[in-house]
């Protein structure tokens, strides 16, 4: 057999054809499903983490609804506005009934912090130590939140063994018109 341009034409023709196929259909589609694949695999993932996720909501719905009770429950021991001259008489009392004398009250600026408001007090007062002690346990008993953020505790040069007592205390309450 002889083989002229013609039938080498031919054969080139007939082994062109399968080269292009591949280099024009299925290279493309095997790098398509490759991608695929991939995209698969990650939204696999993402839906497992989705599900994880989802199942926690439960949890987090609880723990929303905790949060919440523990809010309300802070927000309960914070007196109004109008309660603040009772809480200031009660301070007065306790010092009173702990054998402190009647103590002085000289009332600060209310500070706004957020949705509450901290009313700072001056007290002054004199007494022997163990009432001033045992003042503190009481106002720790209180069920409003207080600090005080300082104090002096000096001897009295006035009478011997009691000492003058001076510091702040904080009250923590919500405004009336919030």
């Amino acid at each position: 057999m002889k083989l002229g341009p013609r039938e080498i034409a031919v054969l080139a023709l007939v082994l062109a054809i399968p080269v292009a196929s591949y280099l024009l259909v299925f290279a493309p589609q095997n790098r398509d499903i490759v991608a695929a694949q991939l995209e698969i695999t990650h939204k696999r993932e993402m839906l497992t983490s989705l599900r994880t996720e989802t199942a926690r909501n439960d949890d987090l719905a609880q723990a929303n609804s905790n949060i919440g009770t523990r809010i309300e429950e802070i927000e309960d021991r914070l007196p109004s506005t109008m309660e603040l001259d009772n809480i200031i008489r009660q301070i007065s009392d306790l010092a009173v009934t702990s054998g402190l004398s009647s103590p002085t009250l000289t009332s600060g600026k209310p500070i706004e912090a957020g949705t509450y408001w901290e009313q700072p007090l001056t007290v002054t007062t004199t007494g022997n130590f163990n009432g001033y002690y045992r003042f503190l346990q009481k106002l720790e008993r209180m069920p409003r939140i207080t600090r005080i953020p300082d104090f002096d505790l000096l001897r009295d040069p006035k009478i011997d063994g009691d000492v003058a007592i001076e510091f702040t205390l904080s009250i923590f309450f919500q405004d009336d018109k919030s």
